[in-house]
């Protein structure tokens, strides 16, 4: 008992071991276009735990984060998710709100007929996505 007691602690802190370790090795973003360029490669990817690390983590955000992965992402095919890890990012427009604000249009190689918009912040010197005005 004490043995597989042991073994369990042990694979719980090497977990949380490496999932700290993931996050801690992303750099914030320089600028908007890194941000929006990092967020949606991780997207496509499939790196969830990245993409949220470019994201702007309120309680909307967060919200819709979760609703994309649980109404989208987890519903696509294997083959799918396969074509979009191996698309290309295709920007369309990157156009500056004001100085704490992009819109960041941008299709990618997989879907290139379906375009979206997201917005970037710089709250508090870091630059993030923010989806409540994705389009």
């Amino acid at each position: 008992m004490k043995k597989t007691s042991l073994s369990l602690l042990t694979l719980i802190a090497v977990l949380l071991m490496s999932a700290c370790a993931d996050e801690s090795s992303y750099s914030p973003a320089e600028d908007a276009q890194d941000a929006g360029r990092e967020f949606i490669r991780a997207s496509l990817d499939g790196n969830m735990r990245k993409a949220e690390f470019y994201l702007l983590k309120d309680s909307s955000n967060i919200m819709l984060f979760e609703k994309w992965k649980k109404d989208y992402y987890n519903k696509l095919s294997t083959e799918e998710r396969v074509s979009f890890k191996n698309a290309n990012i295709l920007p369309i427009k990157i156009e500056n709100e004001n100085d704490s604000t992009v819109h960041y249009s941008f299709s990618n190689s997989y879907k290139s007929t379906d375009t979206t918009t997201v917005k970037i912040i710089r709250s508090n010197g870091i630059w993030q996505v923010d989806l409540k005005e994705l389009h």
